[in-house]
């Protein structure tokens, strides 16, 4: 061990508290204790060439560079996590020209089946799907049992399904 870091850890015990104070108004009292460890790293590889004639303003001055390095670090980490959640976890919003088109086209298919339903198939949809109304209240007043609602519209949505899913049959 070098003359400069023995009287350095010297100078670090006894001004302990101080130097905690310090970097603690920097990076927080949770991570003060993480900068003296740190401190005290930095303190045993300094070498005795050149000479430290001021060692109280050294030890100052490297523990503050230590915090500062300490905050840099936890950006980088912080950084590097929120980057890697992005990748992740977001998706693309903006879908590619390609999906455009598909969901065009599905779109269209599925107008065209919903114009195509025969009555009172298509009536039941819009009142219950549109305004939405009951199936009870549908059979009321398309005049129709509710068991007969719930027929036509079992039958209607598997059509729209397979037709949107592309279904050949169902063209």
């Amino acid at each position: 061990m070098s003359i400069n870091s023995t009287a350095l850890s010297r100078l670090l015990l006894a001004e302990r508290r101080s130097l905690l104070r310090q970097v603690s108004r920097l990076v927080g009292r949770d991570s003060a204790e993480d900068v003296a460890q740190k401190l005290w790293l930095k303190i045993q590889a300094v070498r005795d060439d050149p000479p430290i004639i001021n060692k109280h303003a050294y030890l100052r001055r490297l523990a503050h560079n230590v915090a500062v390095d300490h905050i840099k670090g936890d950006q980088r980490k912080t950084g590097v996590a929120q980057h890697v959640e992005a990748l992740l976890w977001e998706q693309d919003q903006e879908p590619g020209p390609d999906r455009i088109v598909e969901s065009r086209e599905t779109l269209q298919r599925v107008r065209d089946a919903l114009a195509n339903l025969p009555e009172p198939t298509r009536t039941i949809l819009h009142l219950t799907r549109i305004e939405g109304l009951t199936q009870r209240e549908t059979a009321e007043r398309v005049g129709v049992s509710s068991t007969t609602v719930e027929n036509h519209l079992r039958r209607a949505m598997a059509k729209l399904a397979r037709i949107r899913d592309g279904d050949p049959d169902e063209k």
